[in-house]
């Protein structure tokens, strides 16, 4: 029990233990209806690493539930002003609804809507992606090639749900997320804007992405599989580009597809300084 002795010394709030699954200190995690908890403003983080990343995101946490064991291995992340529950894994199970395998669950506060950063010079955006596990597998790509936002068509599903933050291993905390009003009304008010919009396709015809010279500023633009852009997001296209693929090869996962373009495309130099302030 060292590891209690030195969380204690560490935090104002002591772990507080929940024996039984219906206990009301624990009723948002009851049985995560992912629309209960999305419509009160929350989500839900799983797993050691999400959730010490939702700690250092700076975003809202109501509250930490955990086992012993992930309490030893968080110790050192949890000293916010927030309850942190310890139970057992049955008592988890129970109050979840399901096998929380990974031992550990966080409720975060979703955070309030944000604009596109001015400077942004790559952006994913993505149309009718309902599939939350290429949405969360984006997000995470996105991160990891320096995209600056992510800007979303409104039938997207959400990137705080529980699964998709998961995929995304927490990317989503930190990523500015913008989801227009009107599709493709916001696409063309952001190609005026100066951001050139990319389409990416599987037409004979498009220019190979090898061969694609990226401008300052682009949206890299996917559909969801299978109908891929529809007819007025391919006309608000600059350019389309396609992945050649072996002859017979049907089409990649958008979220591979995804990680190549943004690999492909990314920015040769460092983006500038910001600006000095007066």
């Amino acid at each position: 029990m060292d590891y209690l002795v030195d969380y204690l010394r560490q935090v104002a709030l002591p772990p507080i233990e929940i024996a039984d699954a219906a206990d009301p200190r624990v009723a948002g995690y009851r049985a995560l209806k992912e629309r209960a908890v999305i419509e009160g403003g929350r989500f839900v983080a799983e797993s050691e690493r999400v959730v010490r990343r939702l700690i250092d995101s700076g975003l809202g946490v109501e509250s930490v539930l955990l086992t012993a064991p992930r309490l030893a291995t968080l110790a050192d992340a949890l000293g916010g002003p927030f309850p942190v529950y310890v139970g057992s894994q049955a008592v988890l199970d129970g109050i979840a609804g399901f096998h929380v395998h990974r031992g550990c669950l966080a409720l975060g506060r979703r955070p309030p809507p944000a604009p596109l950063p001015p400077d942004a010079r790559t952006i994913v955006a993505l149309e009718d992606l309902t599939d939350v596990d290429n949405l969360g597998a984006i997000a995470r790509h996105a991160a990891a090639f320096g995209a600056d936002a992510l800007f979303l068509s409104p039938r997207c599903a959400d990137p705080f749900y529980r699964k998709a933050i998961r995929v995304s291993l927490g990317a989503v905390f930190e990523l500015p997320i913008v989801r227009a009003a009107r599709w493709p009304d916001d696409l063309l008010a952001l190609r005026a804007s100066g951001v050139s919009v990319v389409g990416a396709v599987l037409d004979p015809d498009a220019t190979p992405l090898e061969r694609f010279a990226r401008p300052p500023r682009v949206a890299l633009l996917f559909g969801a599989e299978g109908p891929g852009l529809s007819p007025a997001a391919r006309a608000a296209c600059d350019h389309r580009v396609t992945i050649r693929m072996s002859p017979g090869a049907d089409s990649l996962n958008v979220a591979t597809a995804a990680a190549v373009f943004l690999y492909s495309t990314r920015p040769s130099e460092p983006a500038p300084p910001p600006a000095p302030t007066s």
